[in-house]
């Protein structure tokens, strides 16, 4: 018998979960499924690559099949997402998932024309994917009605927090019916987070699978330390030399991302970039090709990056340190997923030593270093992490009162002698000054 039977999911979810190759829930979908069948609300802690979207969509399907089709306009699961490839991969999820279920979804994000939109959501959605921009959008011109969502949720809510969207966030809460479930899932359970939860939940059940801001204890993390301006030089002799397949290069800026790229290129090596500046037909290309194969390398920036779910990529590179030491937990989770081993490796220069500091720190263990040969730096990292005693530095003392005194007494006499050595001085000039003119003939 499929494990996923015993969550409660119906027969027809169970053999489309089989098709797709799982026979056993990973724990957060073992713990948020039965709860989210229940119909409380719910606030689930899990990393990226811990199988937390099928947590979340495959009760969905069967939640919103329940419940009949919606009217026109009007929405019966709506998922909010922060980045287009996440929305993308739910997307793909909920049909693969919801295959034979006669469960109607949709998927609305920027970068692509509102009009086909605008006409799909006209009959009814039964579950919506969106990402907040353009959900607003879409309300504001009239094109969909919130007021009947049974159903909302919240995905990667720490990252929507770190992108500005609270305001975007809490004008789709008010659009929503106040007897409604809700979901929010997070990689971790930060202040932010819980203050949100306590704006948009009510009494939630809370989970967490992994202990906050920990990697994945299957990839093999190392450090390649490199001057700064040979870090290009050394990721095309590592491409060429170790025969990389397939490899996710993380920079930390679009313009960075795009000459990453564009070196790699002339080097013979298929590679290409995404970002936000890009179009969102030229990054699902990009995507689609590197899932396939046939782009070796895809440079991506962090928001880009969300929402890229390969199943067996073998690697991820940090071009660029990010300066967010959480982020780095979120890069390198593209690979290791589902269980699978994976390599992450990244090139530190001298200048992103308190970068490196940060992200050990908060993975709670040094990442060991490994120098290429032919590319040692000229200013070598710290072997291991800074560790603090917790000791604040020692104060200076302060002098004692009756030093002090003597100080200030000396002081003063100085500046006494002074003044009165001045004042002789002026003397001297003004009774010059009031000499008695000679008599005239």
């Amino acid at each position: 018998m499929n494990a996923f039977t015993e969550l409660g999911l119906s027969a027809k979810l169970v053999r489309n979960v089989s098709a797709k190759g799982y026979d056993r829930p990973s724990t957060i979908q073992a713990k948020a499924i039965p709860l989210v069948l229940s119909g409380c609300d719910l606030m689930a802690a899990a990393q990226t690559g811990t199988g937390k979207t099928a947590a979340f969509t495959l009760p969905a399907l069967q939640v919103v099949k329940s419940l009949g089709r919606p009217g026109p306009k009007d929405v019966t699961c709506l998922i909010l997402t922060p980045t287009r490839e996440l929305s993308a991969q739910i997307a793909d999820g909920l049909r693969a998932y919801g295959a034979g279920t006669k469960v109607y979804s949709q998927m609305v994000c920027g970068g692509v024309n509102i009009r086909p939109q605008i006409r799909n959501l006209a009959r009814g959605t039964d579950i919506l994917v969106a990402t907040p921009g353009r959900l607003l959008d879409l309300l504001g011109q009239g094109a969909v009605r919130l007021d009947h969502v049974k159903m909302w949720v919240l995905d990667e809510a720490d990252r929507m927090l770190d992108m500005g969207f609270i305001p975007a966030m809490r004008s789709i809460h008010a659009a929503l019916p106040k007897q409604r479930q809700t979901l929010m899932f997070s990689a971790t359970f930060s202040r932010e987070v819980e203050k949100l939860a306590g704006e948009f939940l009510h009494q939630p059940q809370k989970i967490q699978v992994t202990p906050a801001n920990t990697t994945v204890s299957r990839i093999d993390q190392t450090v390649h330390p490199v001057d700064k301006a040979r870090k290009t030089e050394l990721l095309k002799h590592l491409v060429a030399s170790e025969r990389w397949g397939q490899v996710l290069v993380f920079s930390r800026t679009k313009y960075g991302a795009d000459k990453i790229s564009r070196n790699l290129s002339r080097a013979g090596i298929s590679s290409d970039s995404i970002h936000g500046d890009k179009k969102q037909g030229a990054r699902t290309r990009s995507l689609t090709q590197f899932k396939s194969g046939r782009l070796q390398v895809l440079v991506a920036t962090d928001i880009a990056a969300r929402g890229i779910d390969i199943q067996q990529l073998p690697r991820v590179v940090n071009f660029d340190l990010p300066h967010v030491a959480e982020d780095y937990v979120h890069r390198i989770g593209r690979t290791g997923r589902a269980g699978e081993t994976g390599i992450a490796l990244s090139l530190v220069s001298a200048d992103e030593v308190l970068q490196l500091q940060k992200i050990e720190k908060l993975i709670k263990k040094p990442i060991p270093r490994e120098e290429i040969e032919g590319f040692e730096p000229e200013h070598r990292l710290p072997a291991k992490p800074v560790k603090s005693n917790g000791k604040r530095p020692p104060k200076k003392a302060k002098a004692k009162p009756s030093a002090q005194k003597h100080r200030d007494g000396q002081r003063k006499k100085r500046q006494g002698g002074q003044s009165a050595k001045r004042q002789g001085q002026a003397a001297n000039r003004s009774g010059r000054s009031r000499r008695p003119a000679r008599a005239r003939a």
